[in-house]
């Protein structure tokens, strides 16, 4: 009886000892947020811990008990990569927040966050303020001593203390560079680029499994730039290079990470040398040795899909022979149309943009059918007798639907006399509006 009592108290206390939290808080507007997905960020990647319904605004996540100390990141919208609160969890304490819109995330409980959060806002006013001084073109040495007295203590202030030991690491990482005396603003700038990283181990995990270390890098690699725009593209090439030769120790699947949000950031801004160097250079090795194919395929698909890239090839039947997009005698537009005869929106949408299109003479239209079988394709084309006609059997599998990457029809694509990409209509409407002022440009 006595061992027994034992064991059960020993279970009692195994249970109660095992403290269990939770991350809770308010959204508005509410109507905006129905649910969230909370995951524990990890060094190139994140594992997904719980998730709730957001509910009138409200939410309360209680964590697994098990739950390791580390960086949480709440995603509360797709795509996830851009609505996401990142939250700082040390097992020590429960953690309230409000979130809107327009003011971002303010905490009201978590003594960590809301210390980390605290720095962020000093450092950053006493940062501006440093800016706005050189802006004004303001050259007081004591004006400039002032400004950087109150970042340093700022800094030494939120650095000393040890008891946010998780936002001390972020905040020791994030020291910006302060001068010891004045210096003119093209100095400045030279020193502050070249100080960037002294502070940062980029080998540090805490660092490494935070949306922190991965902003720092984007905002060097994209803002440490010569005024000079026809020097801007080298100069982010070469600052890419240096962020690779210094994560090259670190896991590769954080390098994957890393470089591709820099070729993401590259390709939406259009800096397509930058892009494409990106991923020759270091990321597309790299995605392959780590079994990352479908990241290479993507990436590949989106430089051959995108605006200024000349068409991959189409190849269809007219009277027994071949005939080959890139043959065709110059017009003003070729318009491609990915569609299928089974699909009811296609057979709603072609009709109409078949009827429209005999208004604009010097376009091409050449439509291809996704298609299982001939069949039906055979007779809906006779319906669009001023379309020229490709037939792509297999449908979503066929090499036309992988090569142009189409997941919907109808699918529009608009090219250019060059047969290079010039629009990506969403729709039959927008194919006829692009049209439309391609026009009135050329008139006026």
């Amino acid at each position: 009886m006595k061992t027994r009592l034992i064991l059960l108290f020993v279970l009692l206390y195994g249970l109660t000892g095992v403290a269990q939290y939770s991350i809770s808080g308010n959204f508005t507007p509410t109507k905006d947020f129905k649910w969230l997905i909370a995951y524990q960020l990890t060094p190139g990647s994140q594992r997904y811990i719980a998730d709730t319904a957001v509910k009138d605004g409200y939410f309360d996540l209680e964590l697994p008990a098990n739950s390791k100390t580390g960086i949480y990141r709440l995603v509360y919208a797709v795509p996830q990569d851009e609505f996401y609160i990142d939250v700082l969890y040390n097992g020590k304490e429960n953690i309230e927040f409000n979130f809107n819109l327009d003011d971002g995330v303010r905490f009201i409980s978590s003594e960590e966050n809301k210390a980390y959060q605290m720095y962020l806002s000093e450092i950053g006013i006493q940062e501006q303020e440093l800016i706005q001084f050189y802006e004004s073109g303001n050259t007081s040495k004591k004006e400039f001593k002032v400004i950087l007295k109150k970042m340093a203590q700022t800094q030494s202030q939120f650095e000393g203390n040890e008891a946010y030991a998780m936002a001390n690491q972020l905040i020791k990482a994030n020291r910006p560079y302060i001068p010891e005396n004045f210096e003119a603003i093209e100095t400045f700038f030279k020193n502050k680029k070249m100080a960037y990283f002294q502070h940062i181990d980029v080998s540090n995990k805490v660092l490494q499994a935070s949306g922190f270390l991965t902003d720092k890098i984007a905002n060097y690699v994209f803002s440490a730039l010569p005024l000079n725009e026809q020097e801007i593209e080298a100069a982010i090439t070469e600052n890419t290079e240096l962020v690779a030769s210094k994560l090259k120790d670190t896991p590769e699947s954080f390098q994957i990470t890393v470089l591709y949000d820099l070729w993401k950031t590259a390709s939406s801004s259009s800096l397509n040398n930058v892009a494409d160097s990106i991923f020759s250079n270091s990321l597309k090795d790299l995605a392959i040795k780590n079994g990352e194919q479908v990241i290479v395929d993507d990436i590949e698909l989106s430089s051959r899909l995108r605006l200024g890239a000349i068409s991959p090839e189409l190849i269809w039947k007219e009277n027994d022979a071949l005939v080959h997009l890139s043959d065709l005698k110059e017009t003003d537009h070729y318009i491609l149309i990915f569609w299928s005869s089974t699909c009811s929106h296609c057979l709603k949408e072609l009709p109409a943009l078949h009827k429209e299109l005999k208004n604009y003479k010097n376009s091409t239209i050449i439509a291809v059918g996704l298609e299982d079988d001939q069949a039906n394709w055979s007779l809906e084309i006779k319906k669009l007798p001023n379309f020229k006609h490709a037939l792509a059997l297999g449908k979503w599998q066929s090499d036309y639907a992988q090569v142009f990457g189409i997941k919907q029809t109808p699918t529009y694509f608009i090219l250019n006399k060059d047969k290079r990409f010039i629009n990506k209509p969403k729709d039959d409407k927008e194919v006829i509006s692009f049209l439309k002022e391609s026009i009135q440009n050329a008139n006026d």
